[in-house]
């Protein structure tokens, strides 16, 4: 087993190309375990290949990704890091509770692991419901349950608050704070900047390139702006005038 000291995700020089495009240019960084890493930045400009890369789907051209101590995409770490999509990753011809218990099974956890993950995310009153029968924001919800019934040690949630409203976005991330005061470590990605108030730690990112690896008091520190998107455009600014 890894040190505990060990970085939960550790990359170095990640390059990513499809086609004749790099999409990723030599991207490297570390998210320390136990902690809320945000990964932000607008649509397109990569979050979805480096959380593949991480996860170990993604080909990778160059470079470097380790998670959990271990190469990433290595047999072991498929039931030690869980993966949630954008798009809702459950049956729609069976219940919740049934989605959540064929992966339960995957990762041999029992029936109270399953009633446990749909409490998490307060399905439980929308247990025996179809996947069809479920909101947009059940679905997510539900597609969370099911990464979380693996009780992973890292949790990787690709835009998980996308067209949630205010109440369940709140929600979510209270249940995001209490698994990261648990001992997991949760990478986040999302394009809307107030989320970043949310985490420990920020990798910023734009067309490929990672702008910045901060907290985000240091984000201000750095920038002078208080406020985290206009702190995000002035790394921008600076960028393009180098």
């Amino acid at each position: 087993m890894p040190h505990p000291s060990t970085p939960a995700v550790e990359v170095r020089d990640l390059t990513v190309r499809r086609g004749k495009r790099e999409v990723l240019h030599q991207i490297s960084l570390t998210v320390p375990r136990g902690s809320i890493t945000g990964l932000l930045g607008p649509s397109g400009c990569g979050k979805t290949t480096l959380m593949r890369a991480v996860v170990g789907t993604q080909i990778v051209e160059f470079g470097q990704v380790h998670a959990l101590g271990q190469p990433a995409g290595s047999p072991d770490l498929r039931r030690r890091i869980g993966y949630v999509t954008q798009s809702p990753s459950i049956y729609a011809d069976i219940s919740v509770r049934e989605n959540v218990a064929y992966y339960a099974a995957l990762y041999g956890r029992d029936h109270d692991a399953v009633d446990t993950a749909v409490a998490a995310v307060g399905l439980g009153e929308h247990a025996r419901q179809r996947g069809d029968e479920l909101s947009g924001g059940q679905k997510t919800r539900a597609s969370l349950a099911c990464a979380l019934v693996a009780q992973p040690e890292l949790l990787i949630l690709d835009e998980p608050t996308v067209g949630l409203d205010p109440v369940l976005r709140v929600d979510l991330w209270k249940q995001f704070h209490e698994l990261a005061a648990s001992g997991t470590t949760l990478l986040v990605s999302s394009h809307v900047m107030d989320e970043a108030e949310h985490c420990d730690r920020l990798l910023l990112l734009r067309e490929g390139h990672l702008l910045a690896e901060s907290t985000p008091d240091e984000l201000r520190e750095r920038t002078g702006e208080q406020n985290l998107e206009r702190a995000f455009l002035t790394l921008i600014t600076r960028g393009s005038q180098s």
